[in-house]
């Protein structure tokens, strides 16, 4: 009886990590799975700038790739990967908090604020960042909200 309980909570671990996985891939802003279009999410925070990841040093987390500068950053990310993730899902942090809209980003485009990594969109002469500043308080705060709806 115990073994089939046990076997009973294993499958339905499982499965629920499955479906977390599935609905991350769905609502998080990938190109085929790769997240930040390739850029390393640890770069951000230490070596301070936005830099391409390579195919020589990837890693999944929960269904979404990440690529990475360099083996030392992939293994940061591995330690502690909730760390490193943008917020959003990886979608435009600006538009989340303003309209609670899925909108791209140019990755290049970021801030580190509280240790967390966020995105903007920027093109044609529209940088999310610069509004994101003039009110990141009630802006976060309504993305927070926003995220939770979109990724419920």
């Amino acid at each position: 009886m115990k073994k089939l309980i046990v076997l009973l909570l294993v499958f339905t671990s499982i499965s629920s990590f499955s479906q977390e996985e599935a609905k991350r891939v769905s609502q998080y802003n990938l190109e085929k799975k790769v997240a930040i279009q390739g850029y390393d999410p640890v770069a951000y925070f230490v070596q301070k700038k936005a830099l391409k990841g390579n195919n020589d040093f990837v890693t999944s987390y929960m269904g979404v790739v990440y690529k990475f500068i360099s083996a030392a950053n992939k293994d940061l990310f591995i330690k502690n990967p909730v760390v490193y993730e943008p917020q959003f899902g990886g979608w435009c942090a600006y538009a989340m908090g303003s309209d609670g809209d899925k909108v791209d980003i140019n990755p290049e485009t970021f801030k580190i604020s509280n240790g967390k990594l966020y995105l903007f969109y920027n093109a044609y002469f529209n940088n999310t960042l610069k509004s994101w500043n003039k009110d990141e308080v009630n802006l976060k705060a309504k993305a927070e909200v926003n995220w939770k709806k979109v990724y419920k």
